[in-house]
């Protein structure tokens, strides 16, 4: 109830300012990760993370009403068990049938979360490359943010919204690489820069990559690494970006 009252003051204050996105992942992922490095005591680090879900995830939705478009395509409890532990029973959650499906929902909403597995769903292709459009929703997290053996809501899972003017996680970066074929040498040349392929289809008559990169490594050197080992027809589009993931079960 004290955190309505802050609430309602910065409402009318982003009223007055001309309004912006309530989303922060940056902030939140940040929030996250010292809660989980100070968990101490018998109270599970499960519950920490679901109250703290719940009361930031509403009180966004407070600010700002959106819902959350989730793809069901599987029918696996999972993705609904990880759609209601990150967002809470007030966020509303609507169902699809396909990451596509998703991808489009939040594209028409004004202000929308898009939730789907990192592999987008069996029979999804190269979804990412619906993100490459400069308007076209972007990933902006990636769930959970804290991963550990055993999470209630472990499945892997990204979040997309409208590109965000402010507020977004720039650890990793995605991109979508669309090149002429396969060749063995990407995943070693990619490895050495610290970037990892995470999507790999055929998109017309070429291949397109989807690829996660330090923040700090600029998309040219993803490029270049991929010309040396033989790529061509070469186009590299940035489709998002989240924080880093953080394993609450390695010790520092």
């Amino acid at each position: 109830m004290e955190r309505g009252r802050i609430i309602d003051r910065l409402i009318a204050i982003k009223a007055r300012q001309g309004g912006g996105s309530a989303f922060r992942p940056a902030r939140e992922a940040s929030m996250m990760r010292a809660l989980a490095e100070r968990h101490r005591g018998l109270l599970p680090l499960d519950t920490v993370e679901g109250i703290w879900r719940i009361i930031i995830s509403t009180f966004t939705y407070v600010q700002s009403n959106y819902s959350v478009h989730v793809d069901m395509s599987r029918g696996d409890a999972p993705m609904r068990d990880s759609a209601r532990f990150h967002f809470g029973f007030t966020v509303p959650c609507v169902p699809h049938h396909s990451a596509g499906g998703v991808i489009d929902a939040v594209a028409r909403g004004s202000g929308d979360l898009g939730m789907f597995a990192l592999d987008g769903g069996a029979g999804a292709g190269a979804w990412w490359t619906r993100l490459c459009p400069a308007s076209a929703p972007k990933i902006i997290a990636r769930l959970p943010l804290v991963e550990r053996p055993d999470h209630p809501a472990g499945m892997p899972v990204f979040v997309i919204a409208k590109p965000l003017a402010e507020g977004a996680a720039r650890d990793v970066v995605i991109d979508c690489v669309s090149l002429d074929r396969w060749r063995g040498d990407y995943p070693d040349v990619l490895g050495a820069l610290g970037a990892e392929i995470i999507g790999n289809a055929a998109d017309g008559m070429g291949l397109s990559l989807l690829i996660a990169r330090p923040g700090a490594l600029d998309a040219g050197a993803i490029a270049s690494a991929l010309r040396k080992a033989g790529a061509r027809d070469l186009k590299v589009t940035e489709v998002g970006a989240h924080a880093a993931r953080f394993d609450s079960s390695v010790s520092p």
